[in-house]
């Protein structure tokens, strides 16, 4: 099995736990015999995936909001995780036109509070940021893109991501790769559009299109003439490269 043994015993901090992927890291963590720690609002869906895999008595569960710089503190210094997971964010491209101030809050402020806190705590760990492929400056050439490549963001969604990778490398460069001996090893993965069952968020593709046939209306497919990559979930929760084609829509990203 993957990771076997690497995570067996071991604390583990999952930041959004309560979220799709969040729930998924979780359930599989689990497995590989870790003792999981999670800081995140409660589910925002209704079923959730959390909820259904009855997480909230199988890890430790930490209700909180990332935007408190003091909860966000306390909380993660008292789990003391050697390994941490930060997936807490707003996911949602057509929620941040609506609330656009809000997610920059929860996508840059969220995560500079986690940042700041590992500073200050002294632990060590290693950090896993989970960011997106929609980071980059989106030119349209329907091509891969790579870590070379400008972020960038024409919608709050995307930028607010931009902003995230341009904290962490700060925060990575001016304080955590000059620690001696190195305490804090960090990392950002960013993964394309995540497919994959217990997905019950409002204005993405796949569960749009299941309950609008529940519903027995006609499936909307917004911006159709966008091409994007999908993901199983447990692709980019690997960290694998895929051992096949990325699977293509012609749909917007944002919305799925």
């Amino acid at each position: 099995m993957a990771f076997d043994n690497v995570f067996r015993g071991a604390r583990v901090l999952v930041t959004g736990h309560t979220g799709f992927k969040g729930s998924w890291l979780c359930e599989w963590l689990l497995k590989l015999g870790a003792e999981v720690h999670g800081m995140a609002l409660a589910p925002d869906t209704k079923p959730a995936l959390f909820d259904e895999l009855g997480l909230s008595q199988r890890v430790h569960h930490h209700v909180g909001d990332l935007r408190d710089a003091q909860w966000t503190r306390q909380t993660l210094q008292h789990i003391a995780a050697p390994f941490v997971f930060h997936l807490a964010a707003q996911p949602l491209v057509r929620l941040s036109y609506l609330d656009p101030l809000g997610t920059m809050a929860s996508n840059v402020m969220g995560t500079l509070h986690l940042l700041e806190a590992l500073r200050q705590s002294g632990q060590t760990c290693t950090l896993v940021v989970v960011s997106t492929d929609k980071c980059y400056r989106n030119l349209e050439h329907g091509q891969p893109y790579g870590e070379e490549d400008q972020l960038g963001g024409h919608d709050p969604y995307s930028a607010s991501k931009a902003a995230m990778e341009l904290v962490l490398d700060s925060y990575r460069r001016s304080f955590f790769a000059t620690q001696r001996p190195l305490r804090v090893a960090a990392a950002s993965a960013r993964a394309g559009n995540v497919i994959g069952g217990g997905d019950w968020a409002q204005d993405r593709l796949l569960p749009d299109a299941i309950r609008a046939l529940r519903s027995g209306m006609a499936i909307e497919v917004r911006n159709p003439a966008s091409t994007r990559p999908w993901q199983h979930v447990l692709e980019p929760l690997s960290a694998r490269p895929l051992a096949r084609p990325v699977a293509r829509c012609q749909c917007k990203a944002g919305s799925a």
